[in-house]
């Protein structure tokens, strides 16, 4: 995306792969929730995990250890013009799917085509920025881009997922199946129990499993996904062994939890991976589409509400760190910095846009003094509340100008996270605010999501080192009424769209850095969400007949470089 590519022409594989690692065996996942459906590229349904990762291809690999490099995979090379107005992909002529099909420019044509008329909104919004895309022979394909300032669009069209026309009824693509899919990648599907558990089996003829980008990945036999309706039963699967490997998200089990066995008598391995990519936001995301969160003076409230450091003290050990940036843990991050020129000269056209103390770098998310009470940001949260026409009656806050009280919901996938949530609704009754927590099972739950239809989730926005177009599915206005998009908060904020444009235009890193942080600073002073935390690092267990490299990527935690100890 900026610079160079760090490995040369011809390199042997992935710094991070070990090509000598041995091939068999097989490992199995765990997974909260459900699903219905085996087809994650369109909006309907709730997906299961693993198709893109291992059926499913797409024209190019994504290097692990590089903010946004890409390299050959079905597309053997590329040409790309100076000013990225448009690239063309040449095909190995090698690639097949799975069923023994050859893979062709048509199936690459045909991929674009269904994706950007029938995909999930970001693939719409994405493709739909090629002018012209044509086959220039059998094994040469060519998009051409009607905004040659988006210089990320050859990347992402590097990425696209490349599907089997012959395998496809492109009248029924948009409807959720449980027909496992063809797809060129290394594993097929073997076995699917809906809602339960899918196996992916290593194709033996799997036509790129000695290209460099692979040579030392995909090297188990099978993987399975087991889907389990509770955390809590998760976890007591793994602890029994059923599941061999998981990443930790839950604190207070790392801390105290792997008191067993296994864990005991060295049978399960826990490691603390280094992981090189900002935290990302995980937030008490508002839905500012709804009347109760309209005004910001009310949200500002709300983020002073949230007793951080309490909740981190009493739930999670002090394990977490607070979130201050939706690119935290980065130079990208704009919390620190004061504005530098190139940011002041994006931000001249919305002077309203961004708090002046947001501007010079001085803010941070409110803190308390680690007692349940949180008293002198309540206080404060009151001031803000009263200026925004609430006042306190009969130990209610009402609007002074309805009489209604501050009431809503908080839709909720899991129970794990009704503990967090009580907390919350418990401080946001000292000043008689009325909060509901609703528990809801996983296919509602995403339905209700894809709709927009709560006033406040829990939910986490990953971010990279690279953030690109997928700052406009969550961000960008035109997406704001979609459904199924991840502009869960309904910003509709021009000078957001503006810094997302600024973004994709920078051809330098310098430019680049600056525009980044500059819609860092938009969306923090929009007030879009309680920033809540994020972990130091990645926690993972494993049984120990797994093993994986010593070198750790840059993004972390990376199952397919892992194998079974012979």
């Amino acid at each position: 995306m900026h610079g160079d590519p760090a490995l040369p022409a011809g390199f042997p594989h992935f710094p991070y792969a070990d090509p000598n690692a041995p091939k068999g065996g097989r490992v199995t996942l765990g997974s909260s929730g459900s699903f219905d459906n085996l087809n994650p590229m369109i909006v309907r349904g709730e997906p299961v995990q693993g198709i893109r990762e291992f059926v499913v291809e797409s024209l190019m690999a994504r290097s692990q250890d590089e903010p946004f490099t890409l390299y050959g995979l079905i597309a053997e090379r590329i040409d790309v013009p100076e000013d990225r107005s448009q690239v063309t992909f040449h095909l190995d002529r090698r690639a097949r799917f799975s069923d023994g099909e050859p893979l062709t420019a048509e199936d690459v044509l045909f991929s674009f085509e269904m994706l950007r008329d029938k995909g999930r909104p970001n693939y719409r919004t994405y493709y739909r920025k090629v002018a012209k895309a044509e086959a220039v022979s059998d094994h040469e394909v060519r998009f051409v881009f009607a905004d040659a300032e988006d210089r990320e669009l050859p990347l992402i069209l590097g990425l696209m997922p490349i599907l089997p026309r012959h395998a496809i009824d492109p009248e029924r693509f948009e409807e959720t199946t449980l027909t496992p899919l063809v797809g060129s990648g290394p594993y097929r599907i073997s076995a699917v129990d809906p809602g339960r558990s899918i196996t992916y089996r290593l194709n033996p003829e799997y036509w790129a499993r000695d290209l460099p980008v692979n040579r030392g990945r995909f090297n188990f036999d099978e993987i399975r996904f087991e889907y389990y309706r509770e955390g809590s039963t998760l976890f007591e699967a793994f602890k029994t062994g059923t599941i061999r490997v998981r990443t930790e998200d839950d604190p207070a089990l790392w801390a105290k939890g792997y008191d067993f066995p296994a864990a005991n008598d060295g049978r399960v391995v826990r490691e603390e991976i280094p992981i090189g990519l900002p935290a990302g936001m995980t937030g008490l995301v508002f839905n500012t589409r709804r009347p109760v969160f309209a005004d910001p003076r009310v949200r500002e409230a709300f983020i002073h509400l949230f007793n951080f450091d309490w909740v981190n003290k009493s739930f999670f050990n002090g394990l977490y760190k607070r979130s201050q940036s939706y690119f935290e843990r980065s130079m990208l991050a704009s919390t620190g910095h004061p504005a530098d020129e190139r940011e002041r000269a994006l931000l001249a056209p919305f002077p309203d846009a961004v708090l002046p103390e947001i501007m010079d770098g001085t803010w941070r998310v409110p803190e308390s003094d680690g007692t349940p009470h949180n008293r002198t940001n309540s206080r404060k949260a009151y001031e803000m509340l009263e200026a925004a026409g609430y006042s306190m009656q009969d130990g209610r806050l009402v609007h002074t100008e309805t009489g209604r009280q501050l009431t809503f919901e908080i839709l909720a996938a899991t129970t794990s996270q009704e503990r967090l949530l009580g907390a919350f609704r418990g401080d946001l009754a000292k000043i008689g605010i009325a909060a509901r927590i609703r528990v809801v099972d996983s296919a509602q739950y995403q339905a209700r999501l894809k709709d927009y239809d709560y006033d406040m989730i829990q939910f986490t926005w990953p971010s990279s080192l690279s953030p690109g177009n997928e700052q406009l599915f969550r961000w960008s206005s035109r997406v704001a009424d979609q459904p199924g998009s991840y502009n869960y908060a309904g910003v509709e904020n021009p000078a957001a769209d503006a810094m997302i444009a600024a973004m994709l235009a920078a051809k330098g890193n310098e430019e680049f850095i600056s525009a980044v942080r500059a819609l860092d600073r938009v969306l923090l002073s929009g007030h879009y969400v309680v920033p809540l935390f994020h972990s130091p690092a990645q926690w993972v267990a494993s049984w120990k007949d797994l093993a994986h490299p010593g070198a750790t990527p840059l993004f972390g935690f990376n199952l397919d470089t892992w194998w079974v100890r012979p």
